[in-house]
């Protein structure tokens, strides 16, 4: 379901657009073109990127347009009237070939590879690297929080600290990740995703005393309802409280869901507080801890062997913390059936020409081992080679090669089924099952071997040296 009801044309960059007037006005626009979406950092000191968000970039295609109120305000901006007449009639019609969503990816291999005329690929850049940037940083983290969690339950709390209506896709994202829920009501209406909720401190101090308000609360929800019991003093008033509640709602048939803990020592409350809970005979009753968590809080929660049964992350995840971004970028790769590349002083940011795919080999097991990228004429890749330190190797003798860009849209028409984030989430963990657990620890995660083939590497050498002789000559 999309999310955005207006068109998109305008959600870009202007320099899009100035690029796309000036291709119009020298009669380019309609030129051949590919760009690559990569990117050339693992975020969070990590050892993989969970591939998110084309599900969305893909579904808002056809949204690319421009309607009269968008040419008018074009028009404000100076752009030529025959320009403004050729936007009027704008859709994409070009091919995408990518990655499956849901698939784990790694820095300097073309995740989704465009084509199209120079204007149409142009134009789609912003919105696809806004959508598939965030998308994938935040799922990634969440995948994080599921690796360590293990098969506690998970739900994101973070719309009130998401970058606006970011946090729509970042719900969507976290579940994708490994979520169980959202308190996101909007996302999980239209992402048909578990809505969750307990009570806030301000329920409790509106009431001229904690058990009242607990009672007011356990009525109005005697199925699902969960107490935070920290709004005065946990273990002396609120715990107390809640087992009050719990009972009388026991004699009435119906059971308290759970306590929440949103401040203090997580792990000593979480213990004595389901220590007490058990003495009363209360054992179904779960704790809910919430209150700045990640990864690495909740790791440590687990080794000091809390009892907690659900954890709710809310600013760490939504805003993908402490890495604010990822850094997928676009670049152009052919021009005019004529692979391109572009050079620069630093190394790393040598871009790869031509049209490639991605190659994914694995061991007798399963396991992910090496990606390859290679032309996408190339059948038989038997070598990699390191994109920027040549002298490195390593062979692909004796394991299995699958490609893993298929093609996504054909001259502007979806050719796979969308899927939906739970059926999204069950590919991640498959995925996550396959890569060994060296490239998953947190503490100096090893390197995925990703590497050129070497036909793809004498191309790039050679475009590199003709661009030399010619800046030299």
């Amino acid at each position: 379901m999309n999310i955005i009801n207006n068109k998109l044309g305008l959600l870009t960059d202007m320099y899009q657009l100035s690029m796309m007037e000036a291709y119009f006005k020298e009669n380019r626009h309609n030129t051949p073109a590919a760009f690559d979406y990569f990117f050339r950092k693992l975020p969070f000191k990590g050892g993989y990127v969970i591939f998110s968000g084309l599900s969305e970039l893909l579904e808002n295609l056809n949204q690319i347009k421009f309607d009269e109120s968008d040419i008018d305000y074009l028009h404000k901006l100076k752009s030529s009237s025959d320009f403004l007449e050729y936007l009027k009639g704008f859709s994409f019609k070009g091919n995408i070939y990518s990655v499956d969503e849901g698939t784990i990816v790694f820095p300097n291999e073309p995740v989704v590879v465009v084509e199209g005329n120079l204007a149409e690929v142009q134009l789609i850049e912003t919105y696809l690297l806004n959508t598939l940037n965030f998308n994938s940083l935040i799922s990634t983290k969440a995948s994080r929080i599921r690796l360590v969690a293990q098969d506690k339950i998970l739900s994101d709390f973070g719309l009130r600290r998401a970058q606006g209506l970011g946090g729509i896709q970042a719900s969507k994202a976290a579940i994708i990740g490994g979520f169980d829920s959202t308190s996101n009501v909007l996302a999980a209406k239209l992402f048909d995703l578990n809505a969750v909720g307990t009570m806030a401190h301000s329920f409790v101090q509106s009431y001229d005393d904690e058990l009242t308000s607990f009672r007011r609360f356990g009525n109005t929800h005697p199925e699902n309802g969960v107490l935070v019991i920290d709004t005065y003093s946990t273990l002396q008033s609120g715990l107390l409280n809640a087992i009050t509640v719990a009972k009388e709602m026991e004699r009435r048939g119906h059971r308290l869901k759970g306590i929440r803990l949103d401040s203090g020592d997580l792990a000593y409350l979480a213990k004595a507080a389901r220590k007490k809970l058990d003495e009363e005979n209360l054992n179904y009753v779960k704790i809910i801890v919430s209150n700045q968590l990640d990864e690495i809080v909740i790791k440590s929660l687990l080794e000091q062997e809390a009892p907690i049964d659900i954890f709710g992350v809310g600013t760490n995840l939504v805003t993908g913390n402490p890495d604010a971004a990822l850094d997928g970028v676009f670049k152009l790769s052919m021009f005019n059936n004529k692979p391109r590349l572009k050079v620069s002083e630093n190394i790393k940011k040598v871009t790869l020409p031509g049209l490639k795919k991605i190659i994914r080999y694995k061991d007798d097991d399963g396991y992910y081992q090496a990606d390859a990228v290679a032309l996408t004429e190339e059948e038989v890749v038997e070598k990699i080679f390191h994109p920027f330190e040549k002298e490195k190797s390593k062979s692909l003798k004796n394991l299995k090669g699958e490609v893993i860009t298929i093609p996504v849209v054909k001259d502007g028409e979806i050719k796979i089924t969308l899927g939906s984030p739970q059926s999204i989430r069950k590919k991640v963990k498959e995925n996550l099952l396959n890569l060994p657990a060296e490239y998953k620890r947190f503490e100096y995660p090893h390197i995925y071997k990703v590497g050129i083939s070497e036909k793809l590497m004498k191309l790039r050498d050679e475009l590199k040296t003709n661009f030399t002789s010619n800046k030299n000559g």
